[in-house]
């Protein structure tokens, strides 16, 4: 057979088409071969770094025109070409250093606007605005420009104002109407960030869906897209990053995961950094562990997110993991300063301060609290001022910064509070809480803190009762989304105040909420019905009523396939240890059938808690026991011992 032979004409064409169809990497393949038979082949190379920059491999790029820029030194445009592959590779010293080699005087726009690029990225916003001061100030890409230099110094109205005025003249473009959403966002306007959001998600499916937007959700395996240019050109990433985020201040965190997973696929190695940082905060309530690996990757990386040095350190103070907090704070003292509010870095320092002296810790809180009390107390003033006045843009700049003020002040209060709740000086906590009445009344998680202290305090169940019952009615419609220990406070609340025909009310319309959702996913846990029972029976045996209490804990389990889960056992086996403990002590006699009810209940807990794990190990944490002994079955065979022990006796 005689073997076929391909023209260099014939390649030049298929390679052209390649590109065309935007297939670089087949592109990319005929190409290197005939760069090891050509290694300095002019147009091989220059298609090649083409090839590479739209697949955003800029490491191979900028060689390929390092290469080309050394041979061909009279051939300015592959300097150019060679300092933006730099710039985009994050190489901004050798970027800014391989854009002054060029001297070709019609590129002088070019090498400004790249100029300026670096020194935004690098942070130095005052050279970056003089840069493009100097730049064709009729150019549109200048006035975009000056709009990103306008959202750094958080001028955000001034800023979005240019960016639509740039989409009068561009027309429609996914970047600008990116920014737009942005700026949007960050005037807390999410409304308006959403519709261009939902624009460009749109556009995105309808033109491209080779990318498998929302593949992820359903739950399809599909093949990455890579990191084309395309894919960047359509700001669809982004889109959808700004979405979660948008979702997950709203405390929408279902929304927020679903806005990351719906992304078109990409592997592990192809991930941007932003979306890294996103995915980890989203797998924090069900992944931590991946979470916490993938913001310390992150960290050590140079193109790491601004949040990120934040956000670990939030996360290892929310999982009480105080010293690798104080870690990262002493390894990485340039960004705690560079990184970190005045506000987030002192509230962080107090935080650490408050596991080693709580009475420093709580002065601490107090000053910082009294700074923000002052400040809310302005901007009260302020918006009483523009309303007077009927400056209604001044009245809603006035009440943002309020609200982000009481951002801070909510958690710096709460922390403070829980001094006094880990001494159980529920007394002085309620004093606490009233001096805050004026700032926080309708604040939703100060009333919950207040019912809770009131709950707390055996005697005042009337008054939990007025706290609890607003949140829950606010939420009636849909009381799975209430924390089912709230909804057993509430309960137990009526029962002590001898309201139980609302709390059979309550407990019915859990159930019915329950069988609702199971009808709808027959494969969902939900416990909200059997924290409320256990909650109530517990209640019932610190009374010293067993019989009644042990009952409805046992009650409470079944079925068991669906009710029995790590926090359910936790209240469950609370009581069986009182109540063993009470009967040690000789202070309880239970009946004969009481003891073969519960000698037959620990038995069926132990056929079906094989898999159920009977403490939660931490994310970062090693196990402290065998696997084995880490289960439902193991506790509730060890507490059947006992419990025949103590009879037998």
């Amino acid at each position: 057979m005689a073997a076929t032979t391909t023209t260099d004409g014939q390649l030049t064409a298929t390679v052209y088409g390649l590109i065309k169809n935007q297939n670089f990497k087949e592109a990319i393949d005929i190409l290197l071969d005939k760069l090891n038979i050509y290694p300095r082949s002019r147009p091989a190379l220059s298609l090649l770094g083409y090839c590479y920059y739209h697949l955003q491999q800029f490491e191979e790029a900028a060689e390929c025109y390092e290469q080309l820029h050394l041979s061909y030194p009279d051939v300015e445009e592959y300097k150019l070409y060679y300092a933006q592959a730099l710039y985009k590779c994050n190489c901004f010293q050798e970027a800014t250093k391989a854009s002054y080699l060029i001297e070709n005087p019609n590129l002088s726009s070019n090498i400004l606007k790249l100029q300026a690029a670096i020194k935004y990225n690098e942070g130095d916003f005052p050279a970056s605005k003089t840069l493009v001061e100097q730049c064709p100030q009729s150019d549109v890409e200048t006035q975009v420009n000056s709009a990103c230099l306008m959202y750094r110094e958080k001028e955000y109205e001034e800023a979005l104002a240019l960016f639509q005025r740039s989409m009068e003249v561009l027309g429609k473009q996914p970047d600008l109407a990116y920014n737009i959403a942005l700026c949007y966002y960050r005037l807390s306007q999410e409304s308006q960030a959403m519709k261009h959001l939902a624009d460009i998600i749109e556009t995105a499916i309808q033109q491209h869906p080779e990318f498998g937007i929302g593949l992820g959700t359903e739950g399809v395996e599909a093949r990455s897209v890579g990191n084309t240019v395309m894919l960047h050109e359509t700001c669809i990433i982004e889109a959808f990053n700004l979405k979660a985020a948008a979702f997950w201040k709203s405390k929408n965190k279902g929304q927020a995961r679903a806005s990351i997973t719906d992304m078109p696929p990409r592997s592990d190695v192809e991930v941007d950094a932003v979306t890294l940082h996103n995915q980890a905060l989203v797998a924090m309530e069900t992944k931590a562990t991946n979470g916490f690996e993938k913001l310390q990757f992150l960290l050590q990386q140079p193109c790491c997110p601004p949040e990120t040095f934040a956000n670990l350190l939030l996360l290892y103070c929310q999982y009480e993991y105080f010293d690798l907090a104080a870690d990262v704070m002493a390894e990485n003292a340039v960004l705690t300063y560079k990184l970190l509010s005045p506000f987030l870095y002192r509230f962080l320092e107090t935080l650490l301060m408050q596991q080693t002296s709580m009475e420093e810790a709580f002065s601490r809180y107090e000053a910082l609290g009294s700074e923000l009390s002052d400040e809310l107390r302005q901007y009260t003033k302020k918006v009483q001022e523009c309303r007077a006045s009927r400056d209604d843009e001044g009245a809603r700049k006035a009440i943002q910064l309020y609200d982000d003020t009481m951002e801070k002040y909510l958690p710096v209060l709460m922390h403070q509070a829980k001094i006094y709740w880990e001494k159980q000086n529920y007394g002085a906590l309620e004093k606490i809480f009233r001096r805050s009445v004026d700032k926080c009344n309708d604040q939703e998680a100060w009333k919950l803190n207040v019912a809770h202290t009131l709950f707390m305090q055996d005697n005042k169940y009337k008054e939990a009762i007025n706290f609890y019952q607003p949140i829950v009615k606010k939420h009636y419609d849909e009381l799975l989304g209430v924390s089912a220990i709230v909804l057993a406070n509430l309960c137990v609340s009526y029962i002590m105040t001898s309201h139980n025909e609302e709390a059979e009310e309550l407990m019915r319309r859990i159930e019915k909420e329950e069988e609702h959702a199971i009808f709808e996913d027959n494969d969902r846990k939900v416990y909200h019905l059997c924290i409320v029972n256990l909650v109530i029976g517990t209640l019932y045996c610190a009374k010293g009523n067993y019989e009644f209490g042990i009952s409805r804990v046992m009650k409470s389990l079944e079925p068991y396939n669906r009710k029995l889960g790590t926090d359910t056992w936790f209240y469950a086996k609370r009581c069986f240890l009182s109540l063993m403990d009470s009967m040690a002590k000789q202070m309880v006699f239970l009946q004969d059938v009481i003891i073969l009810e519960v000698i037959n209940f620990l038995k069926t807990i132990e056929l079906y808690g094989q898999n159920v794990k009977a403490v939660e190990v931490q994310p970062l944490d090693s196990p402290t026991m065998h696997e084995g002994k880490n289960t439902v079955t193991y506790e509730a065979r060890y507490l059947r011992h006992l419990f025949l022990t103590l009879v037998d006796l």
